[in-house]
């Protein structure tokens, strides 16, 4: 199913056997958690999901859904483990896009939807990318046209203590301060979960959103990244950039979009690192290490994941 965010596959997320029928088509690991998704807030309470509403959870609810924000909350009986990774969590999102608010409906019960790929490539934001890896593994494939937003959506806890973003996504840290004050980020959202830690959200644990080459990012300035890149100029090398370094670039170019749309380039980044996939002549993909403020969060945690937290610090060169 389409959403604002990317695409999800879809199944009822309180019947545990439907819901292990998406990990295996994906072929994604059983400890990563699932995001149950809802056509409306008053759901949450009609399929008794969670032990507890806190007033938090209304307060980003009022503000944010529908939209690209998911809440994680400490769940009731009703959540299968096969949702929750066996957590005593469950997340839950209402989504901004109409056919997925219709399919929810429609089904009447919330569904279970991690993005509708295969487990570690980069996620489907159009139906094409979905049949391109799930053709032949699922029933069908509703096309709602491209996604607006392009990347997953924000996941935060409220389930212990101050509440913690867990992923970045479309709804900033500075948005989610704004609503409720203080706000931690977790420290696996820009660096990797350490060794034996659950995953408390989908996005934390493995290695995602790769592509088949090998992506290195560049920590560095604008010149140094031009300068780098150009002076490992082989036939297999490719940039992941900006607009504004296409014209000074040696090698294959893909471009974001502009240094500092850092939305748009949340927009662009699957579509990217899809079509670099497309070109088998690739072996190696240089990207810089992006910001980490506002949405630049989302794209800096995607990308160290596509890279699998290889990094190349110039500036200690």
């Amino acid at each position: 199913m389409p959403t604002e965010t990317v695409y999800g596959l879809a199944a009822d997320a309180l019947n545990g056997k439907a819901v292990a029928k998406i990990f295996k088509a994906k072929g994604r690991p059983a400890d990563n958690p699932l995001i149950v998704h809802i056509s409306d807030f008053s759901e949450i309470e009609k399929y008794r999901l969670v032990r507890e509403i806190p007033v938090s959870a209304r307060l980003l609810a009022d503000k944010f859904w529908p939209g690209p924000l998911t809440i994680i909350m400490k769940k009731s009986g009703v959540i299968p483990d096969e949702v929750s990774a066996g957590l005593d969590t469950v997340a839950i999102r209402l989504p901004g896009h109409p056919a997925a608010q219709a399919l929810i409906k429609a089904a009447q019960t919330p569904l279970a939807a991690p993005s509708a790929n295969l487990s570690g490539s980069p996620s489907p934001t159009t139906a094409g990318h979905v049949i391109n890896d799930l053709g032949g593994k699922i029933d069908a494939v509703i096309d709602g046209g491209a996604c607006r937003v392009g990347v997953e959506s924000t996941v935060i806890t409220l389930a212990a203590g101050t509440p913690r973003i867990l992923r970045p996504g479309g709804v900033t840290l500075e948005q989610i301060q704004a609503v409720l004050g203080d706000v931690d980020v977790d420290d696996a959202v820009l660096h990797k979960l350490k060794d034996g830690a659950a995953a408390a959200s989908p996005g934390m644990k493995y290695k995602h959103y790769a592509p088949k080459a090998n992506v290195i990012l560049l920590k560095c300035s604008d010149d140094e990244y031009i300068d780098y890149v150009n002076k490992n100029s082989e036939n297999e090398v490719a940039a992941l950039c900006c607009d504004e370094d296409i014209p000074f670039l040696k090698v294959k170019a893909f471009s974001l979009g502009r240094r500092s749309d850092y939305p748009a380039q949340a927009h662009r980044l699957f579509d990217e690192l899809r079509r670099i996939d497309d070109d088998e002549s690739i072996c190696t993909v240089y990207s810089r290490l992006p910001s980490s403020a506002g949405v630049g969060m989302a794209v800096y945690n995607r990308l160290i994941r596509a890279a699998g937290f290889e990094v190349i610090d110039l500036e200690k060169i």
